[in-house]
Order: structure tokens, then sequence, then C-alpha cells
């Protein structure tokens, strides 16, 4: 009897490149095993997308992601300030203001973060200004927190690569010793970071707490969608956008988090407050 077979072998895929993200991510992450918090919330933005264009047209140049940080870090301010802290040799650090990481691309289409110290007491104005000089600096090779430590580790062979990331997170993120000749101390990243996937084409991202930090939560910002959506009993379509965040459960709980995403539903309907 003649068997015909009808496996096909799969055919070897290439190897993606080792660029410098791959090599600083392989010695810096571990298998998942610690408690967070994930969660997610929908917000309209039908009416806040209107203002961002009115104040543009006003010569403001502001995104929606200038709005959300804003509305996060009064938020950790003004509703749950007990979010605003970190861990260190087993003690509650409070930051004394909300310093804000936000992703942003570089050349390369490789990501870097941009620091927003004292995002709390920004105007939209103080902080699209703060922004441009930051990112500017940053696509330029220059200011970039952190960038120090990552260069050197990128450059450093296998495994003295994961010996040296060890010692850095051993020293910073648990000891709270800060190395400023590499540029990184215990609250390097700041009380958050935040993350627009949709600028990249993402609706919906879920985040990771990265081990190098000591943020309490990393919020990220989706894509804008259209879709229907019951307002006073009428199903309308809407602009909708989606967060998610992944919070640090030593220091957030659910109550807290409630209170800072109803803070920022809340400022959403009335954003001149940010001006």
């Amino acid at each position: 009897m003649k068997v015909t077979s009808y496996y096909s072998p799969v055919p070897k895929m290439e190897s993606p490149s080792n660029n410098d993200w791959r090599k600083l991510t392989a010695v810096v992450y571990r298998k998942p095993r610690d408690s967070k918090i994930f969660g997610s919330v929908e917000f309209d933005v039908t009416e806040l997308e209107a203002f961002v264009n009115e104040r543009r047209r006003d010569g403001l140049k502001i995104t929606l992601t200038h709005i959300f940080l804003l509305a996060f870090a009064r938020g950790l301010k003004d509703a749950a300030p007990e979010i605003n802290c970190y861990v260190r040799r087993g003690s509650i650090i409070q930051r004394n203001s909300v310093d804000v990481s936000l992703t942003v691309l570089i050349k390369g289409g490789q990501l870097s973060s941009v620091k927003v110290v004292g995002a709390e007491n920004l105007t939209l104005q103080a902080l699209s200004t703060q922004l441009q000089t930051g990112i500017q600096q940053l696509r330029k090779g220059q200011d970039a927190h952190f960038e120090r430590a990552k260069n050197l580790l990128v450059r450093l062979p296998w495994p003295l690569r994961q010996w040296v990331a060890d010692l850095v997170k051993r020293l910073t993120i648990d000891w709270g010793i800060s190395l400023p000749f590499l540029g990184v101390s215990p609250d390097s990243f700041g009380s958050f970071v935040l993350s627009n996937l949709g600028s990249i084409g993402l609706d919906v991202g879920y985040p990771s707490l990265a081990p190098f930090s000591n943020v309490s939560m990393v919020v990220i910002q989706g894509g804008v969608t259209l879709k229907p959506v019951v307002v006073d009993g009428q199903i309308v379509p809407r602009r909708m956008i989606t967060f998610s965040a992944a919070l640090d459960h030593r220091v957030v709980d659910a109550a807290q988090i409630g209170r800072l995403f109803n803070y920022v539903r809340r400022v959403l309907k009335k954003p001149e407050l940010l001006m």
C-alpha cells in the first residue's frame, strides 16, 4: 500500500535582530511571579478631541496624551496620593512630586522616554513646551535618563551583561542607592510611566511593570475608535479610547485606583481646568 504523506516541514524562521532593546530586556526581565493588579477603562473623548482641536487652532501644540498625562498627574496629587510612593529596603517612600516618564519613539523605531518632573503643577502650555524640548533633545541623543546605563549594558558580552544588570538593580531598586555616573537612581522613572501605543496602531495594550524601575503603575493609552454608545437612552456614535494599567500591588489597591480613574473621568469633562 502506498502511503501519501501530507507533512510539510515548517520553514526555518530567521532570528529577530539582536538590537539594543532586546539585549536590555533579556537581562532585566524574569519569569513573572509577583502579584500585580491589571485593569482597563474606556473614556469618551468626543468632546475632548474637539477641545484639543480648538486649542491647536489657537496655537497650543497639544494632543490627547498631554491631557491624560496632566489628568493622571493631578489625580495622584489630589485623589490618590498614596499611590505616589515606592518601596525602598522594605519601607514605603512617599514622593514629594508627581514625576512622569512618557515613552516616545526615537530614530530607528526604538523607544525611549522623557521625564516630566513636577507634572502635577504644570499647565497644558508649560507641559507642551517641556515635552517639545525634551523630545528634541532625546532625538538628538541628548538628555535621555537611563541611557548611559542602557548603553553600558548592551555593549557588555554575555554573561557579564546579566551580572552587571543584576548588580545595578540590586543597588538601585533593592537597596536604594543612586549611581549618578550611570544616570540611575531608585526613582529614575518617577511616579508612573505613560505610553501611547495608539500612536503605533494598537487600540488596546497590556503593560508590564519594569523590574528596573520603582514606578507604582504603567499606563497604556490605546487608539481612538468610533463605537456605538448608549447616551441618554439612545445609541449614538462616539469617539472612545481605552486605557490599560499594570499596578504594583505592594503600594496600590483597588480602592485607590478607583479614586484615581474617577478623578480622571471628572477632569476630562472639564479639560479647561488643565489650562
